[in-house]
């Protein structure tokens, strides 16, 4: 028996406009996320607080400056070279777009650099970790410059490999120095 005429839309159409409705919601959203990615992988030139680099124009840094990768794999991910804004700090490059990796060369000793320090040796590098929030600086400590790439605790640890085997081929080892 048909049910009585209560003046409501059928089962059947309510059904279907409340499935429409989510569709759209989720459409919405998976088009709202994909302008916010795509808006901040282009979001220009990244501004950098500068740092002391006495060292930045020393031949080192030219030379590990002019071997870096223009891209480096992450978790996967590949991060291309990123515009530095105006005043951009010297010898200085970043890779990626939301939470970027900032390499920086002709550092001054970091006071961190002890004979007792914790050091790492990546790829025939020795590395000075030096935890921060939400990211480490790992300076180069054994080659003729100091040098710090800036890793955000989501990065893997290929950019730190790749990094290392740019300054193993570029700088020759030197003994570690603590004054």
């Amino acid at each position: 028996m048909p049910d009585s005429d209560t003046g409501a839309p059928p089962r059947v159409v309510l059904v279907t406009a409340a499935a429409l409705a989510v569709a759209l919601a989720v459409a919405v959203a998976v088009f709202a996320l994909t302008l916010r990615s795509s808006e901040s992988a282009d979001s220009g030139p990244l501004p950098l607080v500068p740092v002391p680099a006495p060292f930045a124009g020393s031949p080192g840094c030219t030379t590990l400056l002019g071997a870096v990768p223009t891209e480096l794999t992450s978790n996967g991910t590949s991060l291309k070279v990123r515009a530095l804004a105006d005043p951009a700090p010297p010898a200085t490059v970043a890779w990626g777009s939301d939470d970027p990796l900032v390499l920086r060369c002709g550092l001054s000793r970091p006071p961190e650099l002890t004979p007792t320090a914790a050091l790492r040796l990546v790829n025939k590098v020795q590395w000075l970790q030096v935890p921060g929030d939400g990211a480490s600086t790992w300076y180069v400590v054994d080659r003729e410059v100091y040098a710090a790439l800036t890793v955000p605790d989501s990065a893997g640890t290929g950019p730190l490999q790749q990094i290392s085997d740019t300054v193993a081929a570029k700088l020759p080892a030197r003994p570690l120095r603590f004054s």
